[in-house]
């Protein structure tokens, strides 16, 4: 009940989307004196977590429904987003800022996106966006240490990435331009191959049209693959920021 009040922090959740969200498929006898004791025992644990002062957090019965009446920042995935957001916005004139904003974003992880809460629909649809999202930090993160010069430990960092998302060919393009500008051409040559089989014998498709460019660009030796924009043309190809 927190978390779905938690998504919606300042606004009204009403009392049936609450019901549909914490007991899917089940039929209560009185799902508002459920709601009311859940309501009781997060007021509790908030005024454990403050020791009874004025806190910045309030969880406020209105007509049909609750708020949890928070200031945005408050809630660690606005924090992740609003990070992440400025990461990439800076990512192409400021790279050593956007690293920074995207550590930080990062570092509020501490685990799966709502863990132990995705038996309603609203939860189960943000833990995957927010999962999709941390995804794309790590790939920006990753691009800001290719535009400082750091290919090593972005490679090491894509290396992770890549093997638990084999599929992501957004991944394996960094990964492969990560090898090629640390001096490890045949590396990043292998590692299209390996790809290519892979989305061959799981998803029975050839890889896409950016991904078999970079392949011949470094079988070419292109030398615009020492450049900015080589980074910068897969970030902005990526998934929409929105």
């Amino acid at each position: 009940m927190l978390a779905t009040l938690a998504l919606e922090a300042g606004r009204t959740v009403y009392y049936d989307d609450l019901v549909d969200e914490l007991w899917p498929r089940e039929i209560l006898k009185n799902p508002r004196n459920a709601l009311q004791a859940n309501a009781t025992r997060i007021r509790r644990t908030l005024e454990r977590c403050t020791g009874g002062t004025a806190r910045p957090i309030e969880l406020r019965a209105v007509y049909n429904g609750y708020i949890l009446e928070t200031p945005r920042e408050l809630v660690d995935g606005n924090r992740f987003l609003d990070l992440t957001a400025r990461g990439f916005a800076e990512l192409s004139s400021r790279p050593a800022l956007a690293l920074s904003y995207l550590q930080e974003g990062l570092r509020l992880w501490r685990g799966p996106a709502l863990l132990n809460t995705r038996s309603g629909q609203r939860c189960r649809g943000a833990a995957a966006f927010l999962e999709e999202r941390r995804l794309v930090a790590w790939e920006d993160l990753v691009s800001a240490r290719l535009l400082l010069g750091d290919d090593r430990q972005a490679a090491a960092e894509l290396q992770r990435l890549a093997a638990a998302h084999p599929a992501r060919e957004g991944l394996c393009e960094l990964l492969m331009l990560a090898l090629y500008r640390a001096g490890r051409q045949s590396e990043a040559l292998r590692l299209f191959h390996r790809t290519r089989e892979h989305l061959d014998d799981e998803l029975g498709v050839e890889p896409g049209r950016s991904l078999l460019r970079l392949y011949e660009d470094i079988l070419a030796q292109d030398s615009a693959l020492d450049s900015a924009d080589a980074v910068l043309r897969r970030t902005e190809t990526g998934i929409a920021r929105t």
